[in-house]
């Protein structure tokens, strides 16, 4: 078979291709359309999850108590009460996640994308790979031993936090070493040129340069945790209303509220638990927005 190919140069001087050979352009058709099946059958059960939790759960979220009343001396067969304790909780936990999580992620990828070498480098990237392995109701079975059992402290929204530590580390150093990777050697070369130390170059270029894909990987690993079940349930115990302490007393959370809920029957019960679970799904698509808005923002400008 005999090509039809030929160079047109344009106005910028790139050249470009005209009458492709009839089997090039069958291919491309067919690769095409291959990948518009894909993404259309990938695409068809998450708009299958969102309409149905959106049509069940949209009148619970509605509601003008929802976000500003719990569920303290509501009966399971009363269509009253709201949220705003278990909101509270998932917020709390995953802030007290991510102030642990935030700096030791960073800083341990700061040394393996700049400083590591030789074994303890490769021991510590091995390390992290068998963590973001562990599932997470092995990473709250651990706290609960350690926290729990051998340290007798009692169950609180704190210990769920340092199980959601285990789940959330190993995504921070990850995606803030691949950023970090990223960033062009020319630029350390320049720095080190004009005789700023590494760890100013450090500071002062290469993690600024980073810094929205860094806090993009950040509120990913954030959305993520926030959805985990088994620390909840095994780390602490439901509360129907709200809870200051996180050190000390059962403390609600959206994923709690869905399980507890679940086991309710009646129907103001149904509602509650695919209200919750409706805000949860809002919640985790909050801090996604947030992390597209801070990395735009933060950007480093190259013109």
């Amino acid at each position: 078979m005999t090509t039809t190919e030929t160079f047109v140069d344009r106005p910028d001087g790139a050249p470009t291709f005209q009458h492709l050979s009839a089997g090039r352009r069958a291919r491309d058709t067919l690769a095409t359309v291959l990948v518009t099946a894909a993404f259309l059958v990938a695409l068809v059960p998450l708009v299958w999850l969102l309409y149905t939790v959106i049509s069940r759960g949209y009148e619970a979220v509605l509601s003008s108590r929802w976000f500003t009343h719990s569920l303290s001396g509501v009966m399971p067969d009363q269509f009253a009460g709201g949220i705003y304790h278990a909101l509270y909780g998932s917020i709390v936990q995953g802030v007290l996640c991510a102030v642990i999580a935030v700096p030791l992620g960073v800083f341990t990828a700061i040394y393996l994308a700049e400083y590591g070498q030789g074994w303890l480098a490769r021991t510590v990237t091995f390390m992290v790979d068998i963590l973001s392995g562990v599932p997470s109701i092995v990473a709250a079975l651990f706290v609960f031993a350690l926290w729990i059992s051998v340290f007798g402290l009692p169950k609180s929204a704190f210990a769920v936090s340092l199980a959601l530590v285990l789940l959330m580390l190993p995504i921070v150093i990850r995606s803030t070493e691949e950023m970090l990777r990223l960033v062009p050697d020319q630029l350390r070369e320049a720095s080190y040129a004009l005789g700023v130390p590494k760890w100013k170059t450090i500071v002062k270029i290469v993690l600024p340069t980073a810094f929205s894909g860094m806090v993009t990987g950040m509120m990913l690993a954030m959305a993520r945790v926030l959805g985990e079940t088994a620390p909840v349930l095994v780390l602490v115990g439901y509360s129907r209303s709200i809870n200051y302490n996180v050190v000390e007393g059962n403390m609600a959370s959206l994923p709690l509220t869905v399980m507890n809920e679940l086991l309710n029957p009646e129907p103001a019960g149904v509602a509650r638990m695919w209200g919750a679970a409706l805000t949860l799904v809002l919640l985790v698509m909050l801090f996604n927005l947030m992390a597209a808005v801070i990395s735009r923002l933060s950007a480093v400008k190259t013109e």
